[in-house]
């Protein structure tokens, strides 16, 4: 794992799945000293081809292709094993970060039915990818979930480049073993020293919110406008007020 911070345990995990990224995010902003506007988050617009399949979290093992080069697979003709064999060592879950550096003339995909179900058996959940993908129905099928730039019909000369590095992808830097959080809205790739206190830290933000501005909001049939106002204004001081105490700072809302 990245920077020999410990691993979530598989409970932790699934409680993480439980939520939007946008929830994950807003208690991750809380607990980070990084630049909240561009760290961790996708930067480009992503699109989730398995919306209905909700989040995904797993750990990154990244790779680098360029499927317009015939020459890479002639330089490593071991090139897939020596890469599925990396991907084996790694615990999972894992989610597969996938540069493209043929974007953005995206014309090959390193996904389908095939490589799908091959990441499927090794502990991958899914895939994050700055190419195409393709076999969509048959990726669904295998339960192995997708963010990418477009769908392709072709996977041209693909081959892992290389592997086990920092990969750039939707304008966002990822380095192996980091903890990824991604749904429909997008991805956050959590910074190690931040995973100990994520779970906690979105937990407690989902709750307030729902114990102050969402309530207040939601009970203001019936009042008049300065009623309305009044208690929204109240609902926000005290979720910032809980927000403060916990974590030394106001909440985001």
């Amino acid at each position: 794992m990245a920077e020999n911070i410990s691993p979530l345990s598989h409970g932790e995990l699934l409680q993480l799945k439980r939520w939007n990224t946008p929830t994950i995010y807003n208690g991750w902003e809380q607990i980070t000293k990084h630049d909240r506007t561009r760290d961790g988050i996708n930067l480009e617009e992503t699109r989730d081809f398995m919306p209905q399949m909700g989040p995904m979290v797993g750990y990154a093992v990244t790779v680098v292709i360029e499927p317009s080069n015939p020459a890479h697979r002639a330089a490593n003709l071991n090139a897939a094993s020596e890469y599925r064999r990396y991907v084996a060592s790694v615990p999972g879950p894992k989610i597969v970060v996938v540069q493209d550096l043929d974007k953005p003339r995206v014309i090959g995909s390193l996904w389908g039915e095939v490589n799908s179900n091959t990441h499927r058996a090794l502990g991958c959940v899914g895939t994050i990818t700055d190419g195409a993908i393709r076999d969509l129905d048959e990726m669904t099928n295998a339960g192995f979930k997708a963010l990418a730039r477009r769908l392709c019909v072709g996977h041209a000369h693909v081959v892992p480049v290389r592997w086990n590095c920092a990969v750039e992808v939707f304008g966002q830097r990822i380095t192996p073993g980091q903890l990824i959080h991604a749904d429909k809205h997008g991805f956050l790739a959590v910074p190690a020293e931040d995973v100990p206190r994520l779970l906690d830290a979105a937990r407690f933000m989902d709750t307030n919110e729902c114990d102050t501005v969402i309530a207040a909001a939601r009970s203001c049939a019936g009042l008049s406008s300065d009623e309305a106002l009044r208690q929204l204004a109240e609902a926000g001081a005290a979720f910032n007020r809980a927000a403060r105490e916990h974590f030394g700072k106001a909440g985001e809302h």
